[in-house]
């Protein structure tokens, strides 16, 4: 099934929401994209495609739970356990992958729930893993989010941002891993999400169909070629797809080393209260897609034009604006803002 996905690099046009994923997948503590726009702009063929280029990571094997050998503190209960008892962890490397969540999910099928009977009866902990433990490490993608319920939203987003999913029952209580890179997709048309939830996604763009006849040309011929010959189509571009996961896993690497001097943060700081955004998190959340954007193109310093490239993608969404206003983000705002770098 999946040779049969369209390739994320033979996808024409739509380079913000392209830069926004990868920018995800090379630093997953950004926080997620939500991706909006109209149907047919290829919002899901890019989120689902991403799977042919993500990254391959350590896993522990036969883990539920995904869990990453080299981040001890971060271990689920069962792998925590055999390291007590002094067994060494077995691990296989694994490609990142797309998990998907059904809009019908219940809270149960997201977290994952806990045998109340076998508790009772044995004494020990018996845990059913859901959703958020097959995401761990991995890209967690709901399409249609803003039709998902508020609740499951909600729990979504604080299990991202803390990394760990805490389920309780009758006062028994199981704690797993569970850091993904949260990726929603929706059609405006279709109603929106609360201020406060799109405030919680790291980025946001919206998408639109090509105007261009030349570009839209160009779709039509591609699509119809990858549904006549899918094989054929798929290898024709998997030089450039492994070329795109080679890329993404050194800036993985190069992340811890990037840094940005005072003057970048500064005009970060500047830029957010000329836009008159609340709160800090639009401030950190630029300067983490600045220095992942750096890393994509192997550098080790944050410059003016990573600024750039990140500014676009975090603050719109965060804008102040009336009722049934649409988001208006002043570029030529942003350059004066830039000037002083």
């Amino acid at each position: 099934m999946d040779r049969l996905l369209f390739p994320f690099v033979s996808i024409v046009g739509q380079e913000e929401m392209k830069k926004a994923l990868l920018l995800n997948v090379v630093d997953p503590s950004i926080g997620g994209v939500l991706v909006k726009g109209e149907k047919g702009t290829a919002k899901s063929t890019a989120v689902r495609s991403l799977s042919r280029i993500l990254p391959w990571r350590n896993s522990v094997e036969g883990c539920a739970f995904n869990c990453d050998p080299a981040l001890p503190g971060r271990l689920c209960p069962y792998c925590k356990e055999k390291v007590l008892r002094g067994k060494e962890l077995s691990t296989v490397d694994v490609r990142m992958r797309v998990v998907e969540l059904p809009l019908s999910a219940t809270e149960d099928r997201v977290t994952g729930t806990l045998d109340i009977e076998h508790i009772l009866k044995t004494g020990e902990r018996k845990f059913d893993p859901g959703v958020l433990a097959q995401a761990n490490g991995n890209l967690l993608y709901i399409d249609e989010v803003n039709l998902l319920d508020d609740h499951i939203v909600d729990l979504l987003l604080d299990s991202a941002a803390m990394g760990v999913n805490y389920v309780e029952r009758e006062g028994v209580s199981f704690s797993h891993p569970s850091r993904f890179i949260l990726v929603g997709t929706m059609n405006p048309e279709e109603g929106d999400l609360r201020p406060q939830l799109l405030d919680r996604f790291g980025l946001s763009v919206e998408v639109k169909g090509d105007r261009g006849t030349e570009e839209r040309m160009e779709v039509v011929r591609r699509r119809l070629e990858f549904d006549i010959n899918p094989e054929e189509y798929t290898e024709r571009y998997r030089m450039e797809s492994e070329q795109l996961t080679s890329r993404l896993s050194k800036a993985r690497q190069i992340l811890p080393e990037v840094s940005a001097g005072e003057d970048i943060l500064r005009a970060i700081v500047n830029m957010t209260i000329n836009f008159g955004i609340d709160g800090h998190r639009a401030d950190i959340t630029t300067m983490k897609a600045a220095k992942a954007n750096a890393a994509m193109d192997g550098r080790t310093r944050v410059t003016k034009e990573d600024v750039r490239a990140a500014a676009p993608l975090v603050l719109p969404h965060r804008m102040r604006r009336r009722p049934f206003e649409e988001e208006a983000f002043d570029r030529g705002e942003l350059e004066k803002c830039l000037q002083a770098i």
